[in-house]
């Protein structure tokens, strides 16, 4: 189904108009870096709310996890658990006030000068900043393919002016607005994001008979599982996979695992927890945060899985089949199939909305860590001088390098590169990060130890024993004269199980063997 355009047209305007809006009101209150980089430290906790959790949920959990869902089951419901678990609660009431305090006291703005003030370290900040320069133009990336993808199935347009069209819009007003504007722009986005998968998931239930009815049908086409996902573990939509076979643990480590813990160490979320002003706004968050994440994931899972009951219902195939092979066109084409014309305009205006939300956090984030942690404070030495300008100019590169990864990724992405990005996060900050909050002892040393052997841990599993990743990129192919250099059940444990327990350990061990940092600085982070 293509859209009537008239209607369309008008509903863009106004939804353009408000961001537009929103954007320019975000450009007016910006007066100081501070404002730019964490919005004056003053957000109220509902905006707060919204924006973490339009950032934290994209395309690439409504696309990308839909259409995984569609294609492995209800077992990545556990993602949604995880998500509200640690995405929420831990990360909000534990780690939130932490980082919140000691942000204010070091007079950190981003999340990598939180963790080299932390540890009095311009390499860390430096390293970290640059870490996120490099590899988040390919988590940006993915948010594009899922918003593109659905922009060129609703509208019948070109894939590539799809993705142009997202990316003017949103640099617009990222680039002028600094995170004020991102942040008010993300609670309207965030707000027509729950009301879109809250009705998304009742017509859902309508189209196939009620819940019992949907659910039951599912559950009866246990023998449509195609053979190669059955002889990868696949049980059925309703059933986790097979303990312990290939699907089981793609699931399990990579998917739930892998993006469930690496929450935790997002730069672009953890961030805002030091735009509020104290403890009792994060709390409040949490209030907004945890029920809106359940809408998102809950619906996004639950429905991508029984989006095979509707296409065994109207074509006797299941979703795979329908979406030509391609996990990332599952819900576009499902949603352009089975609901009324009205709600399509309505849905693909939250897709934007999760797009846009997601792509100027992370273009924000990649933006400071290259004009902010890796230009002025590493190479320049905290020389005072045009930050923001910097900051702009890291925007843009980084904007350009996330196109470049839309055009050239392949098809059913969006969902696995996701979890790679989120578990290298795991495994390069979240031991760092923990102890920068929580463990006086650690020291400077222990630091740089933790983040290095996490992200070269996780870099070297990706790229010559996870097979999902080593297989096609080859290097281990060409080295070694074999697709990877570990066999069996090895090549399919994710990155995230392997490298963030060896960068704990190298904390532990190294901090324990070198000097404590001075009293006085601990002091200052902690008191």
């Amino acid at each position: 189904m293509v859209l009537s355009t008239p209607v369309l047209g008008v509903v863009m305007l106004i939804y353009l108009m408000i961001i537009f809006y929103l954007g320019w009101i975000g450009y007016k209150k910006t007066e100081r870096s501070e404002d730019y980089m964490v919005a004056g430290r003053k957000i109220n906790p509902y905006i707060l709310a919204l924006s973490y959790g339009a950032t934290f949920i994209s395309t690439s959990a409504i696309i990308g996890f839909g259409g995984a869902a569609g294609a492995l089951g209800m077992g990545l419901l556990w993602l949604a658990v995880m998500n509200i678990v640690v995405g929420i609660f831990i990360a909000f009431v534990i780690f939130g006030s932490r980082t919140r305090r000691m942000g204010a006291k070091l007079d950190a703005v981003t999340f990598p000068e939180l963790l080299g003030r932390r540890f009095q370290s311009r390499f860390i900040q430096g390293f970290s900043g640059a870490l996120i320069g490099i590899f988040m133009p390919l988590y940006a990336g993915i948010v594009l393919i899922g918003g593109a993808r659905f922009v060129e199935t609703a509208l019948g347009i070109d894939y590539d002016v799809a993705v142009l069209i997202l990316t003017v819009i949103v640099a617009a007003y990222v680039i002028t607005g600094g995170l004020i504007a991102v942040m008010y722009t993300d609670a309207l986005q965030g707000a027509l994001m729950f009301i879109g998968m809250a009705v998304l998931l009742v017509l859902t239930y309508i189209k196939l008979g009620g819940v019992t009815a949907a659910h039951s049908a599912l559950t009866a086409m246990d023998n449509l599982v195609p053979e190669s996902l059955a002889a990868g573990g696949h049980l059925g939509w309703t059933s986790m996979p097979a303990f312990g076979s290939p699907i089981w643990w793609t699931l399990v480590s990579t998917l739930v695992l892998g993006v469930g813990i690496g929450v935790l160490a997002q730069p672009q979320l953890a961030v805002r927890y030091m735009t509020v002003k104290d403890d009792r706004a994060l709390n409040r968050a949490v209030l907004v945060g945890g029920p809106f994440i359940l809408m998102m994931t809950g619906v996004a899972f639950t429905v991508g899985a029984l989006s095979n009951v509707y296409f065994f219902n109207k074509l006797g195939i299941i979703s795979v089949v329908a979406a030509k092979g391609n996990t990332d066109l599952i819900m576009p084409e499902y949603i352009n199939s089975a609901m009324p014309e009205l709600f399509v305009i309505l849905f693909m205006l939250v897709l934007l909305a999760a797009a846009m939300s997601t792509l100027s956090s992370q273009f924000h984030t990649m933006g400071t860590a290259i004009g902010h942690d890796f230009y002025r404070q590493y190479i320049k030495k905290g020389e005072l001088g045009q930050t923001i300008n910097i900051t702009r100019a890291g925007i843009a590169f980084t904007i350009i390098a996330s196109v470049i990864f839309a055009y050239i990724l392949p098809i059913s992405i969006i969902a696995r590169a996701t979890a790679i990005f989120f578990g290298l996060c795991a495994a390069a900050f979240l031991p760092i990060y923990t102890g920068a909050l929580f463990w006086k002892r650690m020291t400077k040393q222990g630091a740089i130890a933790s983040l290095l052997v996490g992200t070269f841990a996780s870099l070297f599993w990706i790229t010559f024993i996870h097979a999902k990743e080593a297989v096609p990129l080859g290097i281990s192919q060409a080295i070694f004269g074999k697709a990877t250099i570990l066999t069996g059940t090895w090549t399919v444990v994710d990155p995230i199980l392997i490298a963030t327990p060896l960068a704990f350990i190298a904390a532990i061990m190294v901090s324990l063997a070198t000097k404590p940092s001075p009293q006085e600085h601990l002091d200052k982070c902690y008191k």
